[in-house]
């Protein structure tokens, strides 16, 4: 099968598949409040198997709007899990100046993934990172008033951006220290979404590449990345770690395959167990931790992530 015909393919699959019209407030908030698509623009949707449902409730919202897309299914072009972001998909983004990424992530396909954000980065292309989405998420998170969360992420970030630490502390054992560096940016990733900065949807969060952290963190929400569909909310079974000068020494958990699994994916090059992001969650709208880190990520509150820095966007020099 040529490359039109398997562009055809899956553009007509999702074109004609039947959605949940319980999934359209989600699909328009995406496409119409968060990023803007303007009828003049090209759109790049990339989907899988699993996320055919959803993927069809946006394409529907960006034919209202009268955009040209490309639409692709990864098992359509590619073997899954990806070892390298397929070219054909590539070379789409490059032409494109909105994308939506809708997928269900799987294990050891984060490389993939950087690719990607690589071209958006460089293309500066308005990018709504959808990994791991559910109709859930769709019911709850993307349901929120991203014009809300953008203005209190707004006042976070203007309040923060004069700290020279900030210390979190919970009622589970969570006592950390983050000092953070004058030279690094805090980045606010609301919902609304630039071609300054590509952003997680649902939105709701401000962050920053910190200058240090040390202590202990608690883990009773989700570990993140593919580890949520396996272990999902942690609330019975918590992740404690232990960190100094911003690199993970220790990790514990009742769960030994969560503390194997974590350990294992925070050591795969030397940058893996170092604070690449601290960051405030601001998505008030969200009640409570449903175990998906897409949207738990934004669950008011604070939250750490190990490896990237998104240097390109905080100002941080290491990768």
């Amino acid at each position: 099968m040529n490359l039109t015909e398997t562009d055809a393919q899956s553009k007509r699959q999702l074109n004609t598949l039947a959605f949940d019209p319980q999934l359209t407030p989600g699909a328009r908030n995406a496409v119409r409040v968060c990023l803007r698509v303007l009828p003049s623009e090209k759109v790049t949707v990339i989907t899988d198997e699993a996320s055919l449902e959803i993927a069809a409730s946006l394409v529907h919202e960006l034919e209202a709007v009268g955009c040209p897309y490309r639409s692709w299914v990864l098992e359509d072009v590619a073997t899954r899990p990806l070892t390298d972001l397929p070219q054909v998909i590539a070379d789409d983004l490059d032409t494109s100046q909105v994308s939506i990424f809708a997928v269900q992530g799987q294990t050891n396909e984060l490389k993939s993934r950087m690719q990607m954000t690589e071209i958006v980065n460089r293309r500066r292309i308005r990018h709504a990172h959808m990994v791991n989405i559910n109709k859930q998420i769709m019911l709850e998170g993307m349901r929120a008033d991203f014009m809300k969360v953008d203005r209190l992420s707004s006042t976070v970030a203007e309040r923060v951006r004069g700290a020279k630490q900030i210390r979190a502390k919970t009622a589970a054992g969570t006592d950390l220290v983050a000092d953070l560096n004058p030279n690094y940016r805090w980045v606010k990733t609301s919902g609304i979404i630039s071609a300054e900065k590509w952003g997680n949807l649902p939105g709701g969060e401000i962050f920053t590449t910190p200058g240090e952290v040390n202590g202990t963190f608690v883990i009773d929400g989700v570990v993140g990345d593919y580890l949520c569909a396996k272990f999902g909310d942690l609330k019975s079974t918590p992740l404690t770690v232990q960190i100094k000068r911003n690199r993970l020494i220790e990790a514990h958990s009742a769960n030994k395959e969560l503390k194997d699994d974590f350990w294992a994916y925070t050591h795969t090059d030397e940058n893996s167990d170092r604070v690449g992001e601290f960051a405030i969650g601001t998505n008030i709208e969200l009640k409570d931790v449903i175990g998906q880190i897409l949207q738990d990520e934004k669950f008011p509150g604070v939250h750490i992530a190990f490896g990237n820095p998104y240097g390109s966007h905080t100002g941080a020099e290491w990768y």
